[in-house]
């Protein structure tokens, strides 16, 4: 799998980095030889410490993002990874369909972690309802006075579907939807 880095608001060292590839070439088991995987380093107030890990592959995109107290860098790195191994055990019999099913273990050890398979998604509602342009300013308009973490419209400037959402860390995420033709 290949790895790049980013940093943020800390210069990363050639042990985190090590460290960092060594626990994500155990993943490797699960896909194909075309992976990439970004991961992102970054410290915030009080010295937590943020692993945020994004694999793309084989037509599936994986995504975990950890904190870890105190400078421990390399446990944001082990949780992190650890997620992302119980989101692929989670879901394998899809997911074994895009990635390499010759990879997924017949079963995990008992002392191992603990995930049962979602046999499948339980859609407890449906809701409809029209797309309207937008701004993005007036959408997260709505989406607050709604009260929700997130809010699907249409924009005003390109007509195409566009979700804003509240991001954990504060602030707002805009997604731009590409039309495919």
């Amino acid at each position: 799998m290949k790895c790049t880095y980013a940093c943020k608001k800390i210069s990363l060292n050639d042990s985190i980095k090590e460290y960092a590839e060594k626990k994500i070439s155990k993943l490797d088991r699960y896909f194909r030889e075309d992976t990439a995987a970004h991961v992102t380093f970054s410290v915030e107030k009080d010295h937590l410490c943020t692993a945020e890990i994004t694999i793309r592959g084989g037509g599936a995109l994986l995504r975990a993002q950890t904190e870890a107290p105190d400078g421990d860098m390399r446990g944001a790195i082990d949780a992190a990874v650890g997620y992302i191994e119980r989101q692929i055990l989670k879901n394998k019999t899809r997911l074994a369909k895009r990635l390499r099913s010759e990879g997924f273990p017949p079963a995990a050890p008992a002392d191992d972690f603990e995930v049962a398979e979602e046999k499948e998604f339980n859609i407890v509602r449906t809701k409809r309802f029209s797309v309207k342009p937008m701004s993005t300013e007036e959408a997260i308009l709505q989406m607050n006075l709604l009260d929700h973490d997130f809010f699907v419209f249409r924009s005003s400037e390109d007509d195409s579907l566009c979700i804003v959402y509240q991001r954990k860390n504060g602030g707002y995420g805009l997604i731009v939807t590409d039309e495919e033709e």
